[in-house]
């Protein structure tokens, strides 16, 4: 993308996602970058991308004299409202350019800004943890009438075997 491209981006990751205080938004996310990324990685973005940027500044410019980028934040969000809703129902390879660039700058912002580390701190993702299991709840055994055998529970809920790997004999009856 050329520096013109770029700014409206930024731009308009900004009014998809605004940032916040605690976690900043897409850009402390590398948003514009992600993007740029995904089009030069995928180059059928790359039509839809540049199409609908120079769609947004065209539109701008025929309604409010100005390029997208530099449109006060209110008319920019007008403008966005007339491509932001579609009819699900159809096909998006059917809707025009418009509606398929701002979907894919949709998806592309916020798959950019949640799989950031600053997104994952924003959804307080912690990773896989190891965890206790005690096995499934008394209340919902009894509620389907069923019961652990007892040295079935023994040998698989015991939390000091964590680390012992189950094995079966050839008739699926469980050995350790």
């Amino acid at each position: 993308f050329n520096p013109h491209e770029q700014e409206t981006i930024a731009v308009l990751a900004n009014l998809i996602l605004p940032p916040d205080e605690k976690f900043g938004g897409p850009l402390d996310a590398g948003v514009p970058e992600f993007i740029e990324f995904m089009a030069k990685d995928y180059e059928p973005f790359q039509v839809t991308l540049r199409g609908g940027l120079m769609w947004l500044d065209h539109s701008s410019n025929t309604t409010f004299d100005r390029e997208f980028k530099l449109a006060e934040q209110a008319q920019q969000k007008q403008l966005l409202d007339t491509i932001a809703w579609y009819d699900v129902q159809t096909p998006m390879d059917e809707h025009p350019l418009e509606i398929q660039f701002f979907n894919l700058m949709r998806n592309l912002t916020v798959c950019g800004y949640y799989t950031s580390k600053i997104g994952i701190e924003d959804l307080g993702y912690k990773g896989n943890m190891p965890n206790v299991w005690d096995g499934v709840p008394q209340e919902v055994l009894d509620k389907h009438g069923l019961a652990y055998e007892p040295e079935w529970l023994a040998k698989c809920v015991d939390q000091s075997k964590r680390g012992i790997i189950a094995e079966w004999d050839d008739e699926g009856n469980l050995l350790t």
